[in-house]
């Protein structure tokens, strides 16, 4: 049972607290850093991978056909936002080829028509989209009409989801996800388990400042939205007519819709700091059950339509069981609020006032534990939702980050764990009173002790020392305040103001000895600041999941592109290279066939012929694989005679997939020679 008389005269009923303590700025400093760091591991993140991928073409990449197709086909892994313009067909002077509409084909595939009498060359086609689940997909691939030739197509230099506009944005999803705890955690915590924090003013200050990240930060989406996943600069953020296309997307839809939702988060904290404190009076307490039964509802009405925001626009609304997984991720946020953004306001709490009850500690406790446990299974759920299987866990960066996510989560059980053998141990030894009580009547019993062997004075007459020693001199400041500064006749305002900041100074040490005195409680405060530490770090990794692939739709997506380039390959890889050595009888056509065409080993055969077609016997050929983009080879090859215009070679290593050099020297005498070069992808 709680005791009055310490709180009446110890405890201000406001809970306020005032700034001049000297652990605020330090908590400040340690916030600012963790966050600081958190802003430099999100810059140094690479732009959002692709959530969906480009799994077959027709023409096909790289392809030559004999006459113009009448459209360019695109099939994706998986269903994809596209506009006019987001397929562009360039031709070899890099000029639009393209009609400019593009038309859904079904079955995921889209196609842009062509326009007539193109000429013979080398195309290029380049694709810009947005993936079921709000991420941008961008590529680029080259098939020839005719015959290949140069090409003075360039693609632009800024990419969707990166750059500048993609860290920008990047930085306002996370700071969404932060003021999207403070706001419902805070609130929470303040109604479920400490009602007299609504009248704190550092905890009004944290809901507040939370309802103010969230909506410049979706604020900030919103207008990114068009550069982010199209042209990439950051001036095209005011472009009017890009935002509206914006508004009819089903991101920017959720935007709009977490803005209206955070009007009416205005008016219910409007309502919790303001008609809810003011209820105080015992008279009033049955209108104040109604009223916080109604924040109750309201707030958890309100709450779960902004977590569905990102639920209905992300993740969970694509793949598998996408009708459970929506509620399914709803509850995961709303648990993820409740612990880390009840954590921020406890940590808040024990270092800004010197008010908060054992009680409210203890049953925040209860909350993160069930928070915890809420986590527990929606997160194994996602996480076999998202992953799928152990190599994709371990493979994927979705999976690596993943894994990391759960160490921090165990770390950050862990911590709690400590924080509640702290407050076990202040609810043993203060019972249902404040801690700050608790730790005033131990201040205060020192100060008898220190009066009673300085003056002699007995322990019962000690009382009034202890109250002037107590204060540090702030009683008798208060004494001399109010003679000068409540006569009429005085005129030293100077004097007066002086004593005031000496009282405020004095009250401020008063009230840091006081939540010092208490073991109990410092230790409390440790572990609940290494818990928000952890939590920021959590948050950071959490964001950064959200941004990328998951693991199931990456394996798939490779398997899916892996099936469709072994479709498109019909049995061995096949060259065909003219040449000329320049000296008499040095013309012809050299043909290589790599069998199967694939890494590892191959079966490589050439044949020679002249001009006519009949087969060409020369003294030399020699062959040789360079793999550029990775600084292998030349891998030589010398190929063995073994009939008129053949030669073979079994064995011939490749190590690697990717796009290969493939360089052909031929000798037509003893001094006529010329080595032609081909480029193919293998593998």
């Amino acid at each position: 049972m709680q005791t009055t008389a310490p709180r009446s005269r110890l405890v201000p009923r406001t809970g306020g607290a005032r700034r001049g303590t000297a652990g605020a700025p330090r908590l400040w400093r340690l916030l600012l850093v963790l966050v600081a760091a958190t802003g430099a591991f999100l810059a140094g993140a690479a732009p959002a991978s692709a959530h969906a991928a480009l799994t077959g073409s027709d023409p096909k990449q790289g392809a030559v056909v004999k006459k113009a197709p009448a459209q360019v086909k695109l099939t994706f892994s998986e269903k994809v936002a596209m506009a006019d313009g987001s397929v562009r067909v360039l031709d070899p002077a890099g000029k639009r080829a393209d009609a400019g509409k593009t038309a859904d084909l079904g079955a995921n595939t889209y196609g842009v028509k062509l326009r007539k009498g193109l000429p013979d060359g080398t195309y290029t086609v380049a694709y810009q989209v947005v993936s079921a689940d709000s991420h941008p997909v961008a590529g680029a691939f080259t098939f020839s009409i005719g015959a290949p030739s140069a090409t003075k197509a360039t693609l632009p230099d800024q990419q969707a989801g990166g750059g500048l506009v993609g860290v920008l944005y990047d930085i306002a999803r996370y700071l969404s996800y932060a003021g999207f705890i403070l706001v419902v955690g805070g609130a929470a915590f303040v109604l479920g388990c400490w009602p007299r924090g609504a009248g704190v003013r550092p905890v009004q200050r944290l809901v507040t400042y939370g309802w103010v990240t969230l909506t410049g930060a979706t604020l900030a989406l919103l207008l990114l939205r068009a550069p982010y996943t199209g042209s990439g600069k950051l001036a095209d953020a005011f472009d009017m007519g890009a935002l509206g296309d914006v508004l009819n997307t089903k991101t920017g839809a959720a935007l709009v819709s977490r803005l209206l939702l955070l009007a009416a988060a205005a008016l219910f904290i409007a309502v919790l700091f303001g008609a809810y404190v003011k209820r105080d009076a015992p008279e009033e307490a049955a209108a104040k059950k109604d009223l916080t039964f109604g924040l109750a509802i309201g707030g958890t009405v309100v709450a779960i339509g902004i977590a569905a925001t990102w639920a209905m626009a992300e993740h969970a609304s694509t793949g598998i069981q996408a009708g459970i997984a929506m509620p399914v991720d709803v509850l995961h946020l709303l648990a993820v609020a409740a612990w880390l953004g009840g954590l921020a306001a406890l940590v808040v709490a024990l270092f800004r006032t010197t008010s908060v009850e054992a009680a409210a500690v203890r049953r925040f406790s209860r909350v993160a534990f069930t928070s915890v446990v809420v986590l527990a299974a929606t997160g194994l759920y996602q996480s076999w939702r998202q992953v799928g299987s152990w190599s994709a866990l371990s493979g994927t960066s979705y999976g690596q980050l993943l894994l990391v996510k759960i160490g921090l989560v165990v770390v950050l059980v862990g911590v709690a764990a400590v924080s509640r053998r702290w407050t076990g141990r202040i609810t043993a030894e203060a019972g249902d009173i404040a801690p700050e009580v608790a730790a005033a009547l131990v201040v205060e019993q020192r100060t008898v002790k220190k009066a009673v062997a300085v003056t002699g004075a007995p322990k019962g007459e000690a009382g009034d020392a202890e109250e002037a020693s107590g204060a540090s001199g702030a009683s008798g400041a208060s004494e001399h305040a109010e003679d000068p500064a409540g006569s009429k006749n005085s005129a030293d305002s100077e004097r007066s103001a002086q004593l005031a900041r000496q009282r405020a100074a004095m009250a401020t040490a008063r009230e840091k000895r006081i939540r010092d005195a208490d073991p109990h409680r410092s230790g409390l405060r440790r572990s609940v600041l290494t818990e928000a530490g952890i939590a920021v770090v959590l948050l950071a990794v959490t964001t950064a999941l959200t941004a990328t692939e998951p693991g199931r739709t990456e394996e798939e997506a490779a398997k899916a592109t892996a099936a469709v380039a072994e479709a498109q390959r019909s049995g061995p890889l096949s060259l065909k290279v003219p040449f000329d050595t320049g000296g008499q009888d040095g013309k012809g056509t050299v043909r290589l066939e790599l069998d199967p065409g694939r890494t590892g080993s191959n079966d490589l055969h050439v044949y020679v012929k002249r001009p006519n077609g009949s087969a060409f016997d020369i003294p030399e050929v020699k062959v040789s694989f360079t793999l550029e983009s990775k600084d292998v080879g030349p891998l030589p090859v010398t190929p063995s005679h073994i009939a008129t215009g053949h030669w073979t070679a079994s064995g011939v290593q490749i190590p690697m997939a990717g796009d290969w050099k493939i360089a052909v020297t031929v000798r037509t005498s003893d001094i006529d020679q010329v080595t032609v070069n081909k480029n193919t992808k293998i593998g």
